[in-house]
Formats: structure tokens, C-alpha cells, sequence
């Protein structure tokens, strides 16, 4: 930070003094006989001083003077081109050297523009020929002593432009900034920067006690000449200044900042329609294979109505494959079923290996249930009891660098070594007061009214009082508040400008100090912030435009807390009940403070992110309590049987619905409860998704189990009945529930440790309530279908009704195909075997497919924070207001390890900005980054502890690195002891008159300090306080900028350098902003190793650890995604009997699938992140439902094509539709209730989208597809022998 001396004024030796009494103009020299000429004098000695203590020049012209040997010496080494007489005194000399003083540590960098700078200064106090450029225009009395008042100054315009030129660019590091806005106050040319010095200053103001007016054209009558001293350019060889501070010189041309970088948008452009490349080359691949389709579809259809064309499919059986029979008079209901009276020939399904072990396993075991009942439910249910007795240690993270950050992050690593070598990063507590847009223009008054300055001292008296307990002590801002100077808060408020007083507004001007304050903030002392430092008026306003800060729309407030590396220690216990304290405030009094006054107030403290977690962890209990009675209720009317008034009692099934939705509650228990046990935190999305996932997955497995059972003849016995059905339908689930717990675990590899757990605890969770589902449901079936037959009443087993009832159940299981199941063969199917149907369907299906792969391109990365909250969270506002009105991006810094100061290994030239370093050094890299925001994200010039550094031990800057006599070290001169604590005693008499600078320019090596002086001015430098005669104070500052643990063997293990980002409102900009940043870092440091091999530097910025994940997002991506479709078409090779004709169809709308779910979440602009990724994944699982339940029926039927895909639709298209997509539906959709926008956005649209497309998938496109290109059947003619047992199902 830098301090009140980064504004004084630097001007002539005659400085300051207010007018006096009385003033006279003059249009002559005040000496009516003087004359402009040679060795003439238009101003000499001292007549007087101003109320403020600043001294006045005599009026009187005289000859110019000789001086005697030590002046002389003295002006030499300050004014090298005042050569002779003088035209000063040495107490006016001794003026002049205190001023420019104070403005060499701005220039020393640059040598050139310094030097340009003291001639001018030079010229105009002790040039000997003054009086030919200099006339008194003015005088004023002041204590019966006429002095100078005003004077005309000729200079010629090229020494204007020489000066600006060379110093126009100089850098003001430690305000990552340019010298010129703080000596010239921003000048944009020569004549601005000459109409700012000689402007006659108010008393106590930094400047000139009496106008200068500049001018360069004179009358050749009056016999003046303009002053012509030459002037060095900043490029020039022997004071030439670095590229940062010089960029226009030669030596910098070669190394140009880099053209900004923009991404290649290849487009093309017909006629006035243009499109990207990508768009068009998929239109054009897009039409060739409609037109190959079409032209397939026409000659397939030539050849298909010549009758001699025709063949029928010839079946091989091969030897050793088991065989699956299947009656020839099939049920519509029954697939595959088992018959005990079948002909000699009748037809069979080739079995794989696997599959037949599996069948023969399903059938045994579930006998065995079926016989034991009691045994299975009471030891599934013990076991999973068992694991939830893990939820004793159940613990849920909310911290957010737990939550999206990957324990083995670069950035995280980068985040603890600059903590650890370094500092934490500050805490942030801010206030956004704005005001309320305009009914009829809609836009925003300006905020900088006075009403609205006394409202924000109202607001912040109440901050002020604010008093925390924490561990029985009260806690105040001021206890917790980074102090930079150690003693006031460096609170960033315009309230600033009137030193967070109250009683100063009135005093200081009210609202005009405001707004002169906005443009003069480097350079007027009573703009000076109270923790005595510049205070840019951007970082406390927003809602404005380029530098109009009075049509500013917010005032922004920000209180920097000190942080600690130690999360569990008193100092952030004092912080965090600060905060607390903080937000109840605002909520308590601030927010109706300001309702009144027609604006708004938006806040944030470094704890509310977390807070807020913790609160939303609750916030949807209502919601979960009603969802789990919906879908019990829906549950309840799937599995019983058709409603009739005589037998509904016994026919229903309430009570198997709510004891499978407990399985599934259980389920989900246990496997938090195995994690917890084993210390892995739970998280938010755990607790409310997974339940609703696994209850949308377990219920599809429990209609399909019932159902199955419910076809089974009555004629069997209960135990043939459920061992029937789980050989039927147990292969399916089985590989149905495996395929969901792969596409979960395959996402536990996702970096992000919220989708990490998330998807551990869902695999975890599918997996048991697969196994609960053949074990204990399975169960409860036998001991509700046992109640049903003994005519007992559902819910209450205990009551029995009459045996009158008996006549009325009969038939039950011998039902006509229902309403569904006739539509899906009788109708749908029929529709999709029409020809003109295929063409578009797969025209439609292809062309929504190609577009999403366009509309890919255009998801952006990253993950919006205000959505991971609760929509009615006051953090809502606040992200709103922060992306709509700051203006200046969060602070960036370059870290550079291992920085051997040695002036032997060239490193610190390799890393400075200031004259003789490097023109490709890293502060000149970034200096030259920060000209091309747009694309380096890079906002300003680095803040350079380094270069300030080598100015303050430079022997230029003679008011910063002075010692004692006894080699002690030595503060300016308007520092304690220097200068007492009233100041009444500063001056160069006092304790400190015999300070010498540390060093001659003979003491340093190209005015590089040796090893030994830079480890021993280091330290002097980091503790010296900033002021007034010397800017370049490193205390406060850069304070903890370096590490000095173990610097004195001659390596400096960490140090930073500080500049800004750009503003960054988008997620996108954030992700840009970081890759950026890494690949500057990257391509400065292998620069630099070809020289010397230089010490590593890294970017680092606090949100870098969030966003990290985002700059390989869409490689996470793809590859998560290849390897879950990848292991799931080989676990339907291995295990489902799949032919790789039937596993490349079925990857091919697994494809199209999630392909065209990306295509929604471009249409929803839906996020990519990890828990979008993660969906992805879990999305080829769950598709795989809706795919291989049609393909299987499809592959086991006999017939043509168009046959097997009517038989296929017909018994399983029902069951996917109402079994699978309805169950899913109903337990998806009430997410959309909830009250935290992630899960509405990441999980009920994603999941409402999955649903829809693998509906629209699995009972339209696939058909098609099958029936145009499907696999052979693998239905064949077996010969039934008498001694042979009846085949298996």
C-alpha cells in the first residue's frame, strides 16, 4: 500500500505559500530597470513564507551569482547542467532538493525521464540566464515583503514532448500504476501535465505557493528565449530505462507484447447467411447421408417387391450352446415362459454360457426364497442395519475448497505454499449499496449524493459498534482489520476521503471533495485515505463507466480481515464470529436503514458461503418428506392389480409399495452409513439426490419383479411362480442395475471431491438396493402374494375376509394384454414399420443428433455459484450485484520460488522493470501482458517489491536508504526521530542532520547491490514506512511480499509480485482468465531458462483452486464418457449374450443419447462441470434401460425384421414405457420443487431430459432402427426327445 507521500507535488524550489495580503500584477519585471539577458536573475532569495510554512521567492531581478566551492558541489551533483553562477541561495537550493525529493522514488527507475525531470526544475531555480525565460507576472506582500505571486514560465514545445514522452510511462509499482498519475495527475499530454504543476496550491495542499502559467511562443521584442535544455529519450543508451517504463524504445520493439489471442471462429458465409465451419461441414454431412439413406431405402424397396428377392433368414444352432425354449403359441404377456407338455419341434433361443449359468442360478435361488422367506428378509435387512450403524459418525463437509477442490489440484498446492512462504489471502467482508434504476429510463441515478455519503457514515457507525463474543471476549473490527501501516483498517470506502470522519464531510467540502477527490486522489493530501494511503476511487464505486466515477450507481465496501493458515485457531474464530455478527446486523437494522432512502444493499462475509451450505443442507426436508409420499403412492397403484370394488382390499399392494420404498431408504442408509463409518463426509447433493435416484432406479426393478410374477399360470405353485419370473426378468435387472453401478463408478474418478462422493455413495447405494431387491423384496412378495391367497386384507395381514370373496379374485394372472400392451402392438408398432415413418424417423432422430454435436461447442465451463445455494440465500443478490458493479478484477500474483539475489547468477536483472534489467524480464513480460487485457487478463503493471527495492538503496533517491554515522539505520527526514510527532521540528538541523545515503555509486556493481548489501538493506527496506520523502517505503506494502525465512544464503525461497485481473462477471472469464495467466507463467519461464536457468514463477490468484478443474473439463469429459461406454458394451458382450451386431446398435444410441443431452444442456445453457459430467456418465448407465430391454426381445423373437419388432414392442414396450420412463419420471420431477437452483438445473432438467430422449429413443428410434438393420434372431428349431428334461427359461 502505498502512503500519503505517493501524492506530493513536485515543484519548484520556491514551493508553497498562500497568497498574502495584498497582490499586484505586472505585465514587465517587477524591476522596472531589469532586463531579460545572460547571467541575469528574475528571482533570488527568500522574502517571506505563507501561513503553511512554505517559502517565497523575491520578486527583485539581479545578476546571477557565483557560488562558493560546497554549493556549487551540491547543485552539480542534483542540477548537472547548471554550470557557473546561480541564480539561487543555498537555503532555496536546500528547498528544492526537499521537494524533488519526494518525487524522485516515482522516476529513479527511469533515468532519462528523471533526469529531464530535475532540469526542469533545475532550470527554474537556479539557472543563471532564469531572467530569459522566466518574467514575474505577479507579487504579493506578505509581512512587508513584496513576493513572488506569479510568474510566466517559456519552454519550448519540444521539451514538453521530450519530458512527457520519457516519463509517460514510467511505472509506479507499489499502486500498480504509472508515476504519472501521481506527479501529474494523469496527464494525457505535456500541457496538462505543465497546467497541474503550476496551478498555485491552497494552504496545506501540495504545490505551488504561486501560479507558473507554461508557455512556449514569446514576442522577439521582449528579448526572452524559451528554456531549450535538451532532454534524454527513455530509449537513450546511457539513461536508457527499461521496456516497462520505455516501451517504445528499440531494444523493446523485438519483444512486442503478443497480439491478443482469439480462438479460430472459422465461419462461412453464403450470401448473407453465415455460419461457423462446424455447423455448415455437419449441414453438408447431413444431407449426404439422408441422401444415401433415401437411396438405400428406394433400392431396398425395388428389390423387396420382387417376390424372387425374397429369402427367409436361415437359423444355425450351434454345438454346445444351451438352448432357451420357447412355446410357438406365445401369450401376448409372456415372452418366455415354461411349458411342462411341449411338441417334438418347437422353437428355442441360443443361450450364452453366462446366460445360462445365470439362468440356472436364478432358478435355484429363487425357490429357495420362495421356501424360505423369513431367513432372506431377516438377513439382507440385518446386514444392511449393520452398515448403518456408520451413521454414528455421519459429519457433512461445507466447506467449499473440501467440496470442489481435488486433493491432488496444482492449484491447491500452489495455494499452500504461497499461504505457508507467504500470507493467506485476506478475508473479505463487503457491502454493495445501490441504487434503484429509473421507472421510465431504467437506468440508475448516480449514488454520489450527500444524502447518500451521511447514509453510508450511518451504516458504517454501526459496523463500528459492532461487538462479537467470542470465548467470552468481545470482538471489533478493529481487533480482526488488516492494518497495513499498523494502525487504521484498511477499509476500502469513499468514506476514506474524509478519513472515515463523520465530522471531516462538512470541513473538507462536503460533496465537491468527493468529486475532486475522484480525479485527484494520487496527488491531494486530504484525499489521502486514514490508513494513509491513495484510495482509487474504482475499487469503492461501481455501476460506471471508463473514469466517470460521479455517475457512479453503487458504492462498494469492503473490510479486509487478517486471515490464518490455521482454520481451527482464535484469530479465524474471532473472524468467523465477527462475521456472523456482521450479516445479523445487516439483516437486524441495515436493510431497513436503507429501504427509505431508494436503494438497495447486497453484503457478503468470508464465512456465508459456507453458512449458507450448512443452512441448505435442511432447507429441503418438506421437499424430500413429500417426494417419498408421491412416489409411495405411485408405487402402491403400479404394483397391484386393476382396481375392482369386490377385491381391492386383498388385490392391492400398499403395503409391498411402502415396504420397497423403505428398502430403498435403507439402501441409501447403508451406504452412507459405510462411508461415514470408513470417514468419508457426506455432502448436500447426497442427501437430497441419491434417494431420488435410487428410488427412480429401484422402482423400475420392483414393477418389472411383481409384474413378472403376476404373469406366471396360476396353475404352479408360488415357488415355481417367483422362480419363473426371476429366471425370466432376473438377467435384465441384473445386468440393468450392474450397468448403473459401473456408469457411477466410473464417475468416482472425476476430480471434484462433491461428484467423487456423490458418485461413490450412488454406486454404493444402487448396488444395495439391487441386492435388497432379490433378496428382501423378493421376499415380501412371497408374503404378499401368500396374504393375497389367504384372502386377507392389505395392511392389515391380521383381518381375513370371508371366503365369499374367493369367486371374486379367481383369474387373477390370466388377464387380457392390457390397454398399453395392445397400443404398443397394434398400433405403434404398425405406424413404425411404415416405410415413409423410418425415413424420418431416422431423418429427425440424425439431424437432432448433428445439431447437438454443433450446439456442443458452445457449453461453456464452470459452474455459477449463486446456483450451488438456496434460491432465497441474500448471497443471491450479492453475486448478481458483484457481476453487474465492480470494476476491477480480483488480485493476481506471480510467484516467483528460489530467487538467488547473487549478483553473480543474474537473476534479479532477469526478473526487474526498472533501468538495466532485462527487456524480456518477467515485470517487463507483465507489464507488456497488461497493454492487452483482452486476451492476458492482466489489468496492470505488477506492484514490484524488487524494483522498489533497488530504488530505495539507489543513491538517486537520497531521501529513502540513509544510515547513521554508526551504520544504523537512518528514516527520512519527516519520520520519527527525524521529525517529532507535531512535525514543528523537521528539517535537516535536527537528530538526523549527519544521515548519509547508504551508498555511492561507486559502492554498488552497475548499480546492482552485492550479495552481502542486499541481505543487509532487505530487511531495512521491508520495515520502512513510507511518507511523504519517500514513496518507496516497503512496510506496509510488501510487508509479507517476501519470505525471509533462511534468506541469508543468498536465496529468497518465495516472493510475489501483485497486480489485478480484469473485471471477470462470467464463469467463462474466470477459466480464461486462469489459463491465461498458466501459460504466460510458462512461456516467461522458459524464456528466462535460456539465459540463466532462473528461479520458477507461477501465477496465483484465491479463486484459482475452484476454477482449475475447468481448464481440462472437456477432456474429463470425453474420456469418463469413452470409458463408460467402452466397459458397458463389454459387460454386454460378456455377461448379457449380446452379439456385437446388437452392442454396436445399442452403442450407437447410447451415443446419440448423450449426445443429444448435451445438445439440451446447450439449449438450457446448462454448465459443464463436474457434476454436469458426472450426469453424462450416469446418463450411459441409466440409457441402458431403455436400450437393451427392446434389443433383447428383438433378438429372441422369430420372423422378419418388421416381425420382431412388433413382437418386441408388444411385450417389452410397455414395460419400458410405464415400468421404466413413468417411474422415472415421477421420481425426477420432484426435484423441480426444490429450493436450491443446482438441483433444479443439474438434476430434474438433466434427468427430465435423460428421461424424455431415452424414451424417445427406446420406443421410436431403436425399433426403427432394428427393424431396418437388426441383428439375426437367435431364435432356432430344437427336436424335444422323450428322456429329455424340459428346457430352461
Amino acid at each position: 500500500m502505498a502512503t500519503s507521500l505517493f501524492q506530493v507535488l513536485f515543484i519548484i524550489t520556491t514551493v508553497s505559500a498562500e497568497g498574502s495580503n495584498t497582490r499586484f500584477l505586472l505585465t514587465s519585471n517587477v524591476t522596472s530597470g531589469e532586463r531579460h539577458s545572460e547571467e541575469s536573475c528574475a528571482m533570488y532569495d527568500i522574502c517571506g513564507e505563507r501561513s503553511d510554512g512554505k517559502v517565497l521567492n523575491c520578486p527583485y531581478g539581479s545578476p546571477s551569482v557565483k557560488p562558493d566551492d560546497l554549493l556549487s558541489s551540491k547543485i552539480q551533483s542534483l542540477c548537472p547542467t547548471i554550470i557557473g553562477n546561480v541564480c539561487c541561495t543555498e537555503a532555496q537550493f536546500d528547498t528544492l532538493r526537499t521537494q524533488v525529493q519526494q518525487a524522485i522514488p516515482f522516476l529513479v527507475g527511469c533515468p532519462a525521464c528523471l533526469r529531464n525531470f530535475l532540469n526542469l526544475f533545475c532550470e527554474l531555480t537556479c539557472s543563471p540566464n532564469q531572467s530569459l525565460f522566466i518574467n514575474v507576472t505577479s507579487v504579493s506582500k506578505v509581512n512587508q515583503n513584496l513576493t513572488v505571486d506569479g510568474i510566466d514560465f517559456y519552454i519550448t514545445d519540444a521539451f514538453g514532448e521530450g519530458l512527457y514522452d520519457a516519463c509517460k510511462d514510467v511505472k509506479f509499482g507499489t499502486m500498480n500504476s504509472r508515476a504519472i498519475e501521481f506527479i501529474g495527475a494523469g496527464a494525457k499530454n505535456f500541457k496538462e501535465w505543465f497546467a497541474f504543476i503550476g496551478r498555485r496550491a491552497g494552504l496545506n495542499i501540495p504545490g505551488s505557493p504561486y501560479a507558473i502559467n507554461f508557455r512556449s511562443s514569446i514576442t522577439e521584442s521582449s528579448g526572452m528565449k524559451p528554456m531549450n535544455v535538451s532532454t534524454y529519450s527513455c530509449s537513450d543508451i546511457s539513461l536508457g530505462c527499461s521496456c516497462g517504463d520505455c516501451p517504445s524504445a528499440p531494444v523493446c520493439s523485438n519483444s512486442a507484447p503478443p497480439s491478443p489471442h482469439r480462438r479460430g471462429s472459422c465461419s462461412v458465409k453464403i450470401g448473407s447467411l453465415k455460419a461457423k465451419c462446424i455447423e455448415f461441414s455437419l449441414a453438408v454431412l447431413y444431407i449426404i447421408l439422408v441422401s444415401v439413406f433415401f437411396g438405400w431405402g428406394l433400392f431396398h424397396r425395388t428389390r423387396e417387391r420382387n417376390p424372387a428377392s425374397r429369402m427367409k433368414p436361415l437359423l444355425n444352432v450351434m454345438a454346445g450352446s444351451q438352448l432357451h425354449s420357447v412355446n410357438g403359441q406365445k401369450d401376448e404377456n409372456l415372452p418366455m415362459q415354461m411349458l411342462e407338455d411341449v411338441p417334438q419341434m418347437k422353437n428355442g433361443v441360443q443361450l450364452s454360457i453366462v446366460q445360462g449359468y445365470m439362468a440356472n442360478f436364478y432358478r435355484r435361488y429363487g425357490t429357495w426364497v420362495a421356501r424360505n422367506p423369513t431367513l432372506v428378509l431377516c438377513s439382507s435387512l440385518a446386514i444392511v442395519l449393520l452398515l448403518c450403524l456408520g451413521l454414528i459418525r455421519f459429519n457433512v463437509e461445507t466447506r467449499p475448497e473440501k467440496l470442489w477442490v481435488g486433493p491432488g489440484s496444482k492449484a491447491a498446492e500452489e495455494k499452500q505454499f504461497f499461504d505457508s512462504h507467504l500470507a493467506p489471502f485476506y478475508r473479505i467482508e463487503q457491502l454493495i449499496l445501490a441504487t434503484i434504476p429509473d421507472e421510465i429510463h431504467g437506468k440508475p441515478p448516480s449514488i454520489v449524493t450527500e444524502n447518500n455519503i451521511k447514509l453510508l457514515f450511518e451504516i458504517q457507525e454501526k459496523i463500528d459498534g459492532i461487538r462479537a463474543n467470542y470465548s467470552g471476549s468481545m470482538v471489533s473490527l478493529t481487533d480482526i482489520c488488516m492494518k497495513p501501516l499498523g494502525q487504521d483498517c484498511a477499509t476500502q470506502s469513499v468514506l476514506q476521503y474524509f478519513k472515515m470522519d463523520p465530522r471531516n464531510f462538512d470541513d473538507y467540502g462536503g460533496l465537491e471533495h468527493t468529486e475532486y477527490c475522484f480525479q485527484h486522489y494520487t496527488s491531494a493530501d486530504k484525499c489521502m485515505s486514514a490508513f494513509k494511503a491513495p484510495l482509487d476511487p474504482s475499487t469503492a464505486l461501481g455501476g460506471f463507466s471508463g473514469n466517470n466515477y460521479s455517475e457512479a450507481s453503487a458504492f462498494i465496501v469492503t473490510y479486509p480481515v487478517n486471515n490464518a493458515i490455521d482454520k481451527e485457531g482464535n484469530e479465524t474464530g474471532k473472524a468467523v464470529a465477527w462475521e456472523k455478527a456482521f450479516i445479523q446486523l445487516v439483516k437486524d437494522e441495515l436493510l431497513l436503514m436503507v429501504q427509505s432512502k431508494n436503494v438497495t444493499l447486497s453484503f457478503s462475509s468470508e464465512s456465508s458461503i459456507e453458512e449458507e451450505l450448512k443452512r441448505e443442507s435442511t432447507a429441503d426436508a418438506i421437499t424430500i418428506l413429500i417426494s417419498y409420499l408421491v412416489m409411495f403412492a405411485y408405487i402402491s397403484l403400479t404394483l397391484g392389480d386393476t382396481p375392482r370394488l369386490s377385491s381391492i382390499y386383498i388385490s392391492s399392494k400398499i403395503l409391498l409399495g411402502l415396504s420397497g420404498v423403505l428398502l430403498v431408504m435403507l439402501s441409501v442408509l447403508g451406504s452412507v452409513g459405510f462411508f461415514s463409518a470408513i470417514g468419508v463426509k457426506s455432502t448436500l447433493i447426497i442427501m437430497e439426490v441419491i434417494p431420488f435416484l435410487v428410488l427412480a432406479v429401484g422402482v423400475d426393478n420392483m414393477c418389472i419383479l411383481v409384474h413378472a410374477v403376476k404373469r406366471q399360470p396360476l396353475e404352479l405353485p408360488l415357488e415355481g411362480r417367483v422362480s419363473n419370473a426371476l429366471v425370466e426378468v432376473g438377467p435384465s435387472i441384473t445386468l440393468a442395475s450392474l450397468s448403473e453401478v459401473l456408469a457411477f463408478a466410473v464417475g468416482s474418478f472425476i476430480p471434484m471431491p462433491a461428484c467423487r462422493v456423490f458418485s461413490m455413495f450412488a454406486a454404493l447405494a444402487v448396488l444395495l438396493d439391487f441386492l435388497l431387491q432379490v433378496t428382501a423384496f423378493v421376499a415380501l412378495i412371497v408374503f404378499d402374494f401368500l396374504r393375497a391367497e389367504d384372502k386377507r386384507v392389505d395392511c392389515f395381514p391380521c383381518i381375513k375376509v370371508s371366503s365369499s370373496y374367493a369367486d371374486s379374485d379367481k383369474g387373477i394372472g390370466q388377464r387380457k394384454p392390457g390397454l398399453l400392451t395392445r397400443y404398443m402392438k397394434e398400433v405403434h408398432a404398425p405406424i413404425l414399420n411404415l416405410w415413409g415413418v423410418k425415413i424420418v424417423v431416422i431423418a429427425v432422430f440424425v439431424a437432432f443428433s448433428l445439431a447437438s454435436i454443433a450446439l456442443c461447442t458452445r457449453i461453456e465451463p464452470g459452474l455459477e455459484q449463486k446456483i450451488v445455494l438456496p434460491q432465497d440465500s441474500y448471497l443471491q443478490g450479492y453475486f448478481n450485484n458483484v457481476s453487474e458493479y465492480l470494476r476491477i478484477g480480483p488480485p493476481l500474483y506471480f510467484v516467483v520460488k528460489n530467487y538467488n539475489y547473487s549478483s553473480e547468477s543474474g537473476h534479479t536483472n532477469q526478473l526487474c522493470s526498472i533501468s538495466q534489467c532485462d527487456s524480456d524480464s518477467l515485470l517487463n513480460e507483465i507489464s507488456r501482458a497488461s497493454l492487452i487485457p483482452e486476451s492476458s487478463y492482466i489489468a496492470k503493471p505488477a506492484a514490484s517489491w524488487l524494483d522498489d527495492f533497488l530504488v530505495w538503496i539507489s543513491p538517486e533517491a537520497f531521501g529513502c536508504c540513509r544510515k547513521f554515522t554508526n551504520g544504523s539505520y537512518c528514516p527520512p527526514d519527516d519520520q520519527s526521530p527525524c521529525c517529532s510527532s507535531d512535525q514543528g521540528s523537521c528539517g535537516l538541523g535536527g537528530v538526523c542532520k549527519d544521515c548519509t545515503t547508504c551508498f555511492r555509486h561507486s559502492d554498488l556493481q552497475n548499480d546492482r547491490p552485492s550479495t552481502a548489501q542486499f541481505q543487509e538493506k532487505l530487511p531495512w527496506f521491508l520495515n520502512a514506512l513510507p511518507s511523504a520523502d519517500c514513496a518507496k517505503g516497503g512496510h506496509g506494502a510488501y510487508t509479507s511480499s517476501v519470505d525471509l525465512k533462511g534468506y541469508e544464503n543468498g536465496v529468497i525461497q518465495a516472493s510475489e509480485f501483485r497486480t489485478y485481473h480484469t473485471p471477470l462477471n462470467k464463469q467463462i472469464d474466470y477459466v480464461n482468465s486462469m489459463r491465461a495467466a498458466r501459460e504466460f507463467s510458462s512461456r516467461v519461464s522458459d524464456s528466462l531458462k535460456v539465459k540463466f536457468p532462473c528461479c520458477k514463477n507461477i501465477p496465483y490468484s484465491v479463486f484459482y483452486m475452484f476454477f482449475e478443474q475447468y481448464l481440462d473439463i472437456w477432456r474429463t469429459a470425453l474420456i469418463n464418457l469413452a470409458i463408460a461406454i467402452v466397459l458397458l458394451i463389454l459387460f454386454l458382450l460378456c455377461f448379457s449374450g449380446c452379439s456385437f451386431w446388437s452392442s454396436a446398435i445399442i452403442l450407437l444410441v447410447l451415443a446419440m443419447i448423450v449426445v443429444d443431452l448435451m445438445g439440451v444442456m446447450a439449449i438450457l445453457n446448462i454448465q459443464l462441470n463436474a457434476v454436469s459430467v458426472v450426469n453424462l456418465v450416469m446418463a450411459v448407465g441409466i440409457s441402458v434401460e431403455f436400450c437393451v430391454h427392446i434389443t433383447h426381445a428383438f433378438s429372441v423373437n422369430g420372423g422378419d425384421r418388421d416381425q420382431r419388432t412388433k413382437e418386441a414392442l408388444g411385450t417389452m414396450g410397455a414395460s419400458v414405457f410405464s415400468g421404466i420412463t413413468l417411474t422415472k419420471l415421477v421420481g425426477v420431477i420432484v426435484l423441480c420443487f426444490s429450493r436450491t437452483e443446482v438441483f433444479v438445473v443439474y438434476y430434474f432438467q438433466m434427468y427430465l431430459a435423460l428421461v424424455l430422449l431415452g424414451f424417445l429413443h427406446g420406443l421410436i428410434f431403436l425399433p426403427v432402427v432394428l427393424s431396418m438393420f437388426g441383428p439375426p434372431s437367435r431364435c432356432v428349431l430344437i427336436e424335444k426327445r422323450e428322456d429329455q428334461p424340459p428346457a430352461l427359461t
